[in-house]
């Protein structure tokens, strides 16, 4: 009677293991270049713009298709800049393990992933609204064309055109429920341009040698850490004046609109100690708040117009 081969058995039953690691190991790779979280912050702006707009009276399908479409447009724009940047990130410490410089996705399929997001992202958008579409083709068009072709390898200012590509999410959304342009929605893409600098100046400060060594003009470096500094603590208080002019326009709630100037006041008060005393840990703690004082201060928004 033949017995059973034991070292083939055992490979058979563990082959798959490695398998499925290396699948998602490719996932996450792929992932990583739709920079989840901050694709997922854009896209909170943009579906809470939709849903302040039409408190009470939200349409479900067209809010889901809206953020489909927002999805698509900005994690495929993103991929795209991915592609377009790779010599650059390959260049630099923190982004050197990014999938594309360390060869873990080829630039061919970086390509084509990015093509297969943005192009049903914007046509859905068209498809919604011409309005809508025009706002997220524009804003995908400003990002990819003038701020990652055109500047960012030139001019410092080139995070002006970022800020203004980052804030058409949240003006498309509330051009999509409203059908029209209006203050609030100004606002709500000025409020998102103005908080621009308290994540990317920041973060720039930070990494400045490494920016430095890859040959990217950032504000610490061209205009020196101080002047830097200003800047933040400037765009920071005008931003939360300008959301705060958004809450008190749409006449939300009095806690969420006291919740919002609270928020501002926190990311004001890092700011300005920023400003006075700095220190890379304090400028780490005001990059790191940044972000949640945005996803809070379009939630506050949100949830105050239902209140």
């Amino acid at each position: 009677m033949l017995r059973p081969n034991n070292s083939l058995t055992r490979e058979a039953s563990i082959q798959p293991f490695p398998l499925a690691r290396r699948r998602a190991q490719v996932a996450r790779a792929y992932l990583a270049l739709t920079k989840p979280l901050q694709t997922l912050l854009l896209l909170v702006t943009g579906v809470c713009a939709y849903a302040l707009s039409r408190p009470g009276t939200v349409a479900w399908g067209e809010l889901t298709a809206a953020a489909l479409a927002l999805t698509g447009a900005i994690a495929g724009c993103t991929v795209l800049n991915m592609v377009l940047d790779r010599d650059i990130d390959a260049r630099m410490g923190r982004t050197a393990r990014r999938p594309l410089p360390a060869g873990r996705v080829s630039v061919r399929a970086a390509l084509i992933l990015g093509l297969a997001l943005s192009v049903p992202g914007l046509v859905l958008a068209w498809a919604l609204s011409p309005l809508f579409g025009l706002i997220v083709s524009l804003g995908f068009g400003i990002d990819l064309g003038v701020y990652t072709l055109w500047l960012k390898r030139r001019t410092p200012l080139s995070i002006l055109w970022g800020g203004v590509s980052g804030g058409m999410p949240a003006l498309a959304g509330r051009a999509l429920a409203l059908g029209r342009v209006d203050l609030v929605g100004i606002l709500l893409a000025a409020g998102v341009l103005l908080w621009i600098p308290a994540h990317i100046l920041t973060l720039a400060t930070h990494y400045a040698r490494e920016y430095h060594l890859a040959g990217i003009p950032v504000w610490p470096n061209v205009y020196g850490p101080n002047a830097t500094r200003r800047i933040i603590a400037l765009a920071t208080l005008l931003d939360v004046a300008v959301l705060g002019a958004a809450g008190w326009l749409l006449g939300i709630h009095p806690v969420a609109l006291g919740v919002l100037m609270a928020l501002g006041a926190g990311l004001t008060g890092l700011s300005v100690a920023v400003l006075i005393r700095p220190t890379k840990r304090l400028n780490w703690v005001l990059f790191k708040f940044a972000s949640l004082y945005m996803l809070g201060a379009f939630v506050c928004l949100t949830l105050g117009t239902v209140l």
